[in-house]
């Protein structure tokens, strides 16, 4: 395959010096940041009191796996960030990779959580309650491998597959091999609802980034009447000094913006990792301080009291982890369930309350609290959007206020965690960018991308994938950039190559249900020999 033709004075020794500098910054972050790492990791699991080494031999090995689909995502996603500035001579390879993972890294450092943790949703509940069990690691194994299986042979083949749609392939494939293997009763499979919205954002992002870029470069194409805008680039040539920051300020923004939001998809399994393996050390947010913690008896006490106005005289549960367990896992708002919430709610306040602070609570307990935890904030999640019952407006603030304080204990993303995903990503950029890079600047369209093209494609996916950051929605970097280099081709009548969009729009299509099979094949495997 060639190298783009913007890489073609790599000899010349001031391109050579700029690539040596660049690498030698990235592996001084490199180190730094896995000395960074091992540091805050050692310091958690130091006060950690194992009587094996299992649990750590299982923890090193579900990590290593996390990060390599993380390394895997950097090959396909930040390599589609870099293509346009290449392809018009804006930046050389070697240091347009750089900037972008620099800029990906701050992206991953920013990042709120709410993709990672909206993505785990879709698990099945009763596999995220026992995820330290043989069906816990079977879960996060089966669905990490097939995601990585899948990303390596569609970037082997050069094309630009979604990390997102294999890893919500990978997802449902477990929740519904789940079900198979335990029948109807007793277990969840897939929450439907949620996939499904999920699904839209997926599947409209790269629709939304076709007809946008499209319409983009027109009304470009209206106002600024330049020539040199819309043909394509002198060879070795890089473009006008404002047009080559527009074009750099938006692979900044793409790179930015992947960070934010696909950087935090490995994010919420590595912790779901962290509380199989050591829960004692990461079932809860220690950062919580002790006057925080106060905060959180008062508003769980709160929000009991707000719970017990809707139980309609019901009499206490005998089981109220069961019941909120039953209701979270088949959507069934028995008589039992807000009683059982409200139990489970004062409960959460006693023991929070007795301990002091979130750090402080027994080892013996910790797991327990963050379960109890998860199904209440769970159950409000669904009680809300189910609508039934309807709170008073006071109620639902009330409420709401203490499903943030549930989240904020038990939804949290330690820096080291990050640290480790930004790296991930780097490296894979690093590593395989150029195989996808070709296929967005030379195989979607017939004519050279040019510089208006790279401007509209690039803004369209930053700005999109930007908003669904906001909304904590995850959607495919690589969809949403491919298709807007395509719409702008279109626009641009530069007419397209329908071989290379056919095998776009398999892989396209294909990804969620080979990614089903493969996640649900090695599921039941692991299962069986587990």
């Amino acid at each position: 395959m060639n190298q783009p033709a913007s890489s073609a004075p790599n000899s010349s020794g001031s391109v050579e010096r700029t690539r040596q500098v660049g690498y030698a910054v990235f592996l001084l972050v490199l180190a730094f940041g896995a000395g960074y790492i091992a540091t805050h990791l050692i310091a958690d699991l130091s006060p950690v009191r194992e009587g094996s080494l299992f649990p750590y031999l299982m923890l090193g090995a579900a990590l290593l796996i996390a990060l390599g689909f993380e390394f895997v995502n950097g090959f396909h996603d930040t390599a589609n960030a870099v293509a346009t500035v290449i392809y018009t001579h804006s930046l050389t390879p070697n240091v347009a990779v750089i900037w972008s993972g620099m800029w990906n890294f701050l992206g991953v450092m920013v990042s709120s959580g709410a993709v990672a943790f909206g993505i785990l949703q879709l698990l099945p509940v009763e596999l995220i309650l026992q995820v330290g069990s043989g069906a816990g690691f079977a879960m996060v194994f089966a669905l990490l491998i097939a995601a990585i299986m899948w990303n390596l042979a569609t970037w082997y083949f050069g094309l630009p597959s979604s990390s997102s749609h294999t890893l919500i392939g990978s997802i449902i494939g477990v929740g519904l091999m789940n079900q198979l293997m335990h029948g109807p009763t007793g277990t969840s499979g897939v929450d439907w609802g949620q996939a499904l919205g999920v699904g839209k954002s997926l599947l409209f992002s790269p629709i939304v980034g076709f007809l946008c870029a499209a319409l983009l470069l027109l009304v470009l194409k209206a106002l600024v009447r330049i020539p040199d805008l819309y043909q394509e680039p002198p060879k070795d040539q890089p473009p006008p000094f404002w047009i080559r920051c527009l074009l750099i300020l938006t692979c900044t923004g793409v790179s930015f913006a992947h960070g934010s939001n696909d950087g935090q998809k490995g994010m919420g399994l590595i912790m779901l990792i962290l509380i199989g393996t050591v829960p004692t050390a990461y079932a809860l947010n220690k950062a919580v301080t002790p006057a925080e913690t106060q905060t959180f008896v008062a508003v769980a006490n709160q929000a009991a009291a707000t719970f017990g106005k809707y139980t309609n005289g019901v009499a206490p549960s005998a089981n109220p982890r069961a019941d909120v367990e039953h209701y979270v896992q088949h959507r069934e708002l028995t008589p039992a369930v807000l009683p059982a919430v409200q139990q489970l709610s004062t409960s959460l306040a006693t023991a929070v309350g007795a301990s002091g602070s979130m750090a402080a609570v027994p080892q013996r307990d910790v797991d327990n609290v963050r379960n109890t935890m998860y199904l209440v904030s769970e159950a409000i999640r669904l009680i809300e959007k189910s609508g039934k019952p309807a709170f008073a407006a006071d109620d639902k603030l009330a409420i709401d206020n203490y499903r943030k304080q549930l989240d904020h204990a038990t939804k949290f993303i330690p820096t080291w965690v990050k640290v480790a995903v930004a790296i991930a990503l780097g490296l894979g950029t690093m590593v395989g960018w150029k195989r996808i890079v070709v296929t967005v600047g030379e195989k979607i369209g017939k004519q050279h991308l040019t510089y208006g093209q790279g401007a509209s494609a690039e803004l369209v996916a930053m700005l999109t994938i930007g908003a669904a950051d906001a909304y904590g929605l995850p959607v495919s970097t690589t969809h949403v950039l491919s298709s807007g280099v395509a719409g702008t081709m279109a626009a641009n009548g530069s007419g397209l190559q329908w071989s290379t969009v056919r095998s776009l729009v398999l892989a396209w299509v294909l990804t969620l249900p080979a990614s089903i099979v493969l996640a649900g094949g090695l599921y039941w495997l692991f299962r069986s020999v587990a």
